[in-house]
Formats: structure tokens, sequence, C-alpha cells
């Protein structure tokens, strides 16, 4: 891996600004995980659940596209799901996703260990397959996450988890919610995906500040805003 093209800070987010240090101080003062909330962790898993059943046709009809795509094209053939290592509440998982390029731009040595540079190509259009620039223009190859859900590596709601270098990088630049709670599939700095506030780290912030404040029930009612928000991004069908 050519360790001079690797991005030099956390992506996408910034550094705590001395604001955003003063009015959370209470949350850079905090040690370790925050404890799970009833009412969030069931919603979660009884979602997870009903989506995977509901994902298993948008899975099975992926997967006779990769086939179809892979036959006439065997440059684009290869597995469908694949996973690299992200950190959720400070322990590493595994995070998995629907592959969108094209297996010559997979570095295979990094892909055993998960490393999130063996697919770091992802961000360039040209190595996308046909059928990887449709998932990723709907978010569909976010769909496995849902297991992470159900398994309890991840919420629905809380800060985007990570990849290993990135998470270091974040917390090393300064930031700590990545270390409190467990990833999200959206949180409330991912709504603004597509604006120049995506990577301002004040949302993640609030966030957190709010599961410290509200009882079980309002975190969930602030979770399902989320949700809403995020599903009306998704709707635009913006992914890139």
């Amino acid at each position: 891996m050519d360790k001079s093209k690797e991005p030099s800070e956390a992506f996408p987010y910034q550094p705590p600004t001395d604001e955003i240090r003063a009015k959370f101080k209470h949350i850079f003062e905090l040690g370790g995980p925050l404890p799970g909330r009833f009412c969030k962790i069931f919603f979660d898993k009884l979602i997870a659940l009903i989506f995977l059943a509901l994902s298993i046709p948008v899975f099975l009809l992926l997967k006779f596209a990769f086939l179809i795509e892979g036959w006439l094209i065997p440059e684009n053939s290869g597995p469908m799901f694949f996973y690299y290592n992200a950190v959720s509440a400070g322990q590493i998982v595994p995070k998995y996703k629907i592959r969108l390029i094209k297996m010559k731009y997979i570095d295979p040595a990094g892909a055993s260990h998960g490393d999130w540079r063996a697919y770091s190509a992802e961000w360039s259009n040209e190595s996308r397959t046909h059928i990887g620039r449709f998932v990723k223009a709907f978010y569909l190859d976010e769909l496995p996450q849902f297991y992470s859900v159900l398994k309890g590596d991840m919420s629905l709601v809380g800060p985007r988890p990570l990849a290993v270098i990135h998470y270091d990088r974040d917390l090393a630049q300064g930031n700590v919610t990545r270390k409190l709670l467990k990833g999200g599939l959206l949180g409330l700095g991912h709504i603004n995906k597509g604006t120049s506030e995506l990577g301002n780290p004040i949302y993640e912030y609030e966030y957190v500040d709010q599961y410290l404040k509200r009882s079980s029930f309002s975190l969930l009612c602030l979770d399902l805003w989320i949700i809403w928000r995020g599903m009306l991004v998704i709707s635009k069908g913006g992914g890139h």
C-alpha cells in the first residue's frame, strides 16, 4: 500500500473547535462507551430484523444483476459482499457493505485483514461497476449494516462508524464521540450529506449531549426524526 497516497486527515470530520470543547466539556470528560438505552436498543433490533427480511428480494435482484454484469464484463465479476474493520463505541467491528468497485482495484492482502485502504478506490468513479454506481446512488451498499445493528455492533442512529485508520486520526485530532456511542446508519451529521455542513463535528456532540439528557423514550423520538430526515436524503438518490 502506497503510504504517500493515504489521506492526511480523518475523513471527512474536522477537529473540535474551542467553542465545541467549551460547550460540551462534560462530553470530553467521559471515559468510555455510554450505557445502552432500552427503547433505542429494542427499536434498533426490531427495525433491523424487519429491514433485513424486506431486503432479501433486493439482495437477490442485486445478486442476479451482479452475475449478469460479471458474465458480460468479466473484470466486473466477483463477490457481492465485503467488509472492512471500523470502530463503533471504541470497539473494532466488521462494517459490511455491498461491493461497488471492480476487483482489480481491491488490494487482496489488505482485504484479507479488513483494511479499509484495500477498498479506498471506491471514491474513484472509474473504478465502479455499472451496478456499483446504481447501488451507491441510493445508498444500497449500506443495507448489510442492518445485520450489524441486529448483532448489536451498530445502531440505527449514531455517529457514522469510521474505518480504523480514520478513527485513529479523528481521535488524534480531538474528537471523542465515536468512542462513546455505537456507530449508526444515520446520524445528525450524516443527514447533512451533500452540504458544506458534512464533516462539522458539532452535530455529533449535540447528539451525545441529547443522549445524556433525554429519557429513553424521548431519545427514541429524536432518533425517529433523524431517520425521517435521513430517508429524505436517501430518496434524492444523491449517493456518491
